[in-house]
C-alpha cells in the first residue's frame, strides 16, 4: 500500500525542472517540507487525550446528564481543534508570498515587501522556549521592517527539524530558491 507522506521528500529532491516547487498550480498555499517527528507526536498524544475526553463523554451521555455531557464533547472538539492546528504551524509559500503559521496567529507577506530570505547561524530558540542555543535559523527580511531585524522562519532546534539537519538544509534551500523565483517577478 502506498504511503504518500512518506514519498514527500523525494518528490521535491525528484523535481525535474527549475521550478522551486514540484507542483502546476503555484498559487496554491504549500508546505515546502514535512512536518517533523516531534510535531506529529505532540498532535498524536493530543489526539489520544481527544478520543478518551470523547469517550468520557459518551458514557456520560449515557447516564443521563446531558449537560455536562455537551462541555466534555466541546471539550474534545477543543483538543481536536489544537492538535489540526498543530500540523498546520510552519512556513508556507505560493506565488501570492510568504505565510508564517504560528499557532495562535498567521502572518502573510507578499513577495514585494520580501527583501531577502537567508540562512544565518544564530542563537535559535529551542523548541520555541526562551532557552536559546547555537543554530542555524532561516530568517526573513522584509522591506520597511529594519528596526524589527530578520525573522526567523524556521530553525534547526524547532518542532520540524531537532536532530534532522538535511530536512532543515532541504527545507531552508526551497524556501530561499522560492524566494529568490518571485522577487525577481516583482
Amino acid at each position: 500500500m502506498p504511503l504518500p507522506f512518506l514519498t514527500a521528500d523525494r518528490v521535491f529532491d525528484e523535481a525535474a525542472d527549475d521550478r522551486a516547487l514540484p507542483h502546476d498550480d503555484p498559487d496554491r498555499w504549500r508546505r515546502p517540507y514535512r512536518p517533523g517527528p516531534w510535531r506529529v507526536a505532540a498532535a498524536a498524544l493530543l489526539l489520544l487525550l481527544a478520543s478518551y475526553v470523547l469517550f468520557a463523554a459518551v458514557i456520560i451521555a449515557f447516564t443521563g446528564k446531558p449537560s455536562s455531557a455537551t462541555g466534555f464533547f466541546g471539550a474534545g472538539l477543543l483538543v481536536i481543534l489544537c492538535a489540526l492546528r498543530l500540523l498546520r504551524v510552519g512556513v508556507w509559500v505560493s506565488g501570492r508570498g510568504l505565510r508564517r503559521v504560528a499557532f495562535l496567529r498567521t502572518t502573510t507577506v507578499p513577495w514585494e515587501q520580501v527583501v531577502a530570505v537567508r540562512t544565518a547561524q544564530q542563537p535559535v530558540r529551542w523548541f520555541g522556549l526562551p532557552r536559546t542555543v547555537q543554530g542555524q535559523a532561516l530568517t526573513l527580511v522584509r522591506r520597511g521592517r529594519t528596526a524589527e531585524g530578520p525573522v526567523p522562519l524556521l530553525t534547526t532546534h524547532d518542532a520540524d527539524f531537532l536532530a534532522r539537519p538535511e530536512a532543515f538544509d532541504r527545507a531552508a534551500d526551497t524556501v530561499e530558491a522560492w524566494a529568490e523565483e518571485h522577487r525577481l517577478d516583482v
